[in-house]
């Protein structure tokens, strides 16, 4: 079974109400549509229902039926500024401030997520990634014990074995520039944790460079060498091995010339970039010349899933990172 194929088997056997906020795009009006025929998930469209309809209409796309949530006469609305002043409260927040963020669907669509009113969230394809990032930071929060908010593509390679059957998790592709040793390590353990919910085989996680063991000597590589010993404090039972190439973490044969005797190399299926670069470079090359599917950036190291998009993602992009979302939030349940 390939990813996409077992992602939907997943998704289809527990649906989970996901939140777009991004409702007047009619790619979203469309994957909406698609979540809800195919039983994917219990899609609720943000945003205030005359322009939505005017967007499907313009879009030759018949009236949609699933739930829209109306941010401005939603009975919530109050409880929810109550809420977000709380949330804001060290940063001065006013309650007039609190209503006019409120007042924006992704701002309201986070609430819904914080507030278990939805399971999950996902928009980016009309909005920046800062700006998505920073609304599900500020609203639903990191998760206990989480430090850095990151996040990683799902890769799907066609006719390729590499990884988990093809699929690999890719991080940090979308959030943190530059990570410390501390921040590399946390991205590790969360790339291992979104990697879990979808497969029952153990993470592999492989900490790139541009050096194997020790072949070359520079600060970079030291940079990726602590943040391996840093993972395995943070979770010591997990498979990860670090400095790794990417052709020793992925290709047997090499691997075994190379460092024969680590746990993961030859064989990974997280890869961990040393920076964002590296990360966001690395899973547009694999989309564009591999013929990849790239899902996400999927954000980790929230206390409820949530996820970006591409601004230039299909409707059966929106599609398949809902359903990512709404598997991560029923493995929570």
């Amino acid at each position: 079974m390939n990813f996409i194929d077992l992602l939907h088997s997943l998704a289809h056997q527990n649906p989970r109400r996901v939140a777009l906020p991004e409702s007047t795009d009619p790619r979203v009006i469309a994957a909406a549509a698609r979540l809800s025929e195919r039983q994917l998930a219990h899609p609720l469209l943000v945003g205030p229902p005359d322009p939505i309809r005017q967007a499907a209409a313009q879009a030759g796309l018949t009236a949609p039926d699933t739930p829209i949530v109306d941010p401005t006469q939603d009975d919530r609305f109050d409880a929810y500024v109550d809420r977000l002043v709380q949330l804001r409260a060290r940063k001065g927040l006013t309650a007039e401030q609190a209503r006019e963020l409120l007042r924006s669907p992704l701002q309201f669509a986070a609430m819904m997520v914080d507030r278990g009113d939805a399971d999950a969230a996902v928009a980016g394809c009309a909005t920046s990634t800062a700006d998505v990032v920073r609304a599900f930071i500020r609203i639903v929060r990191p998760a206990h014990g989480i430090a850095t908010v990151s996040s990683c593509s799902i890769i799907t390679l066609p006719n390729h074995t590499a990884g988990e059957s093809g699929t690999l998790i890719f991080a940090d592709t979308g959030v943190v520039p530059d990570p410390t040793p501390e921040q590399l390590a946390q991205i590790a353990v969360s790339a291992a944790e979104t990697f879990r919910a979808f497969f029952d085989t153990p993470p592999r996680v492989a900490m790139i460079s541009f050096s194997t063991k020790s072949s070359a000597s520079h600060p970079l590589i030291d940079k990726v060498k602590q943040a391996t010993e840093l993972a395995h404090q943070l979770e010591p039972d997990l498979m990860v091995d670090g400095e790794l190439q990417l052709d020793a973490a992925l290709v047997p044969e090499v691997a075994a010339r190379k460092t024969a005797d680590s746990p993961v190399a030859g064989q990974a299926n997280v890869l961990v970039f040393p920076n964002l670069d590296v990360g966001n470079v690395a899973y547009k090359l694999a989309e564009r010349l591999a013929g990849a599917r790239a899902l996400g950036p999927v954000i980790q190291g929230l206390s409820h899933p949530a996820s970006d998009l591409s601004r230039g993602c299909s409707i059966e992009d929106i599609v398949d990172v809902a359903a990512v979302v709404g598997v991560q939030a029923a493995r929570r349940k």
